[in-house]
């Protein structure tokens, strides 16, 4: 099995087309009351409303071995291995994904959670995989189809962007 490419490492992989926004002004991390949890909220779904908006979406998420207590989870739609170390074993990445028409709000509960760093990495694309979308706790990664496609985006929300020369 190959290695899950982790969505932290898109940027690293596909840097000509990455760009990372982030959710709170400062570049500040976590929410600490209502009206910062609606700033990440509009700011996610501003940009997932410009990648997807009018046409379906797939969302992935992972849950590895320690996280599958619950039985009400469906099949996983893919089982990759996460990591592979000679002294603590292999660890698997459990995919589980779920197709939906896309609209704004769809998957504010999941990006809440996200933004807390309690619910798992995952990632939103279209259909063909034209857009990655990557939320985490403090902001989101986008992979854009081209470079162009790109620089309008960043453009559109250069008050969003890092401060920091690479744009972590």
């Amino acid at each position: 099995m190959e290695l899950l490419a982790v969505p932290y490492e898109l940027k690293e992989r596909f840097n000509d087309r990455w760009v990372r926004f982030h959710c709170l002004p400062e570049s500040k991390r976590y929410p600490e009351n209502e009206s910062e949890y609606a700033v990440i909220l509009d700011r996610y779904n501003t940009i997932l409303d410009e990648l997807f908006s009018g046409g379906g979406v797939c969302i992935v998420k992972v849950k590895y071995d320690d996280e599958l207590e619950s039985s009400e989870l469906p099949p996983p739609w893919r089982t990759v291995v996460s990591d592979e170390d000679p002294e603590f074993g292999t660890t698997y990445g459990h995919l589980f994904l779920e197709r939906s028409e896309w609209r704004r709000g769809l998957i504010d509960e999941w990006l809440r959670g996200v933004a807390d760093d309690r619910d798992p990495w995952g990632v939103v694309t279209d259909a063909e995989a034209h857009w990655l979308f990557h939320p985490y706790d403090g902001g989101m990664d986008v992979i854009a189809p081209s470079v162009a496609d790109r620089d309008a985006l960043r453009d559109r929300h250069r008050g969003w962007l890092s401060k920091h020369p690479q744009g972590y």
